[in-house]
């Protein structure tokens, strides 16, 4: 997940050529010790100033930040429409019971605020529809963000086969995280990318489910997509349209994030 947070901040992907794909073959002159460049160090910290003052402090604050952030359709690709029901409700929050089982439960104390929102590709084309949410949940500190993030990481390890609801479950889950500066994460604190399969029972065979998750100070933002048939299974090695648009969406809301919380110059 960090390198496609890194490539969806960039615009494209480094191929590991030099310019204009030459290597040792070039017949251009080698540097003198003058003309020698120093690479650049590596960034230590992400480079994000909150304001205390912008803070949300309210559950009215957090729910206006919330709504600012969460990715609609257009923050994904075109072609993406919105589902109906398109948010979610303000006391809704899911908790994945000892069960492995999604249910609804009580918002914690430490979430000011959490909104979902709902789009999709309708049917068409011999494809089926493929539905995605985005979620920005809005905690009292950071450090009650970040223990978000480590409960989110456990789910798949503690339950790598889950049910969403009747007639709809994911399998083989796995998880990984990346805090800021490993695996190429350069756009938050802290990131969480987790797969395996999804099953519905009303469709033939598994398809791919993608789950990433990151943190900029107090705000969790996650992006989720529930493969349908006709659409080419997201993977490690590659970045296939469904997966770029998912990542697009995800580092849209931390830009988002960032303009609504940072230090104004």
């Amino acid at each position: 997940m960090g390198g496609l947070l890194a490539t969806g901040c960039a615009g494209g992907a480094d191929d590991g050529k030099g310019p204009e794909g030459k290597g040792s073959t070039s017949t251009a002159p080698a540097p003198t010790k003058a003309q020698a460049t120093v690479p650049a160090p590596a960034p230590t910290a992400l480079d994000f100033t909150p304001d205390p003052k912008r803070a949300p402090k309210t559950e009215a604050e957090a729910r206006r930040l919330a709504l600012a952030v969460v990715a609609g359709p257009d923050a994904w690709a075109p072609g993406y429409v919105k589902r109906t029901p398109y948010l979610s409700d303000p006391d809704y929050w899911p908790v994945l019971g000892a069960n492995c089982s999604w249910e609804t439960g009580t918002r914690p104390a430490d979430v000011l605020a959490s909104v979902t929102a709902y789009s999709e590709i309708p049917a068409t084309g011999g494809k089926g529809v493929l539905r995605v949410a985005a979620t920005v949940t809005v905690h009292r500190t950071e450090s009650a963000a970040d223990w978000e993030m480590a409960s989110t990481l456990e789910e798949a390890l503690n339950c790598p086969d889950q049910k969403l609801r009747d007639g709809e479950r994911i399998t083989g889950l796995m998880s990984l995280g990346n805090p800021f500066g490993v695996g190429g994460n350069a756009t938050a604190h802290d990131a969480i990318r987790e797969g395996g399969s999804y099953v519905n029972d009303a469709v033939k065979g598994k398809q791919p489910y993608s789950w990433y998750q990151s943190r900029l100070g107090q705000v969790t933002v996650a992006t989720v997509v529930k493969g349908a048939p006709g659409y080419q299974e997201m993977n490690g090695d590659t970045i296939t349209g469904t997966a770029q648009a998912q990542v697009q969406a995800l580092v849209t809301m931390l830009q988002r994030a960032e303009d609504e919380l940072e230090v104004q110059s």
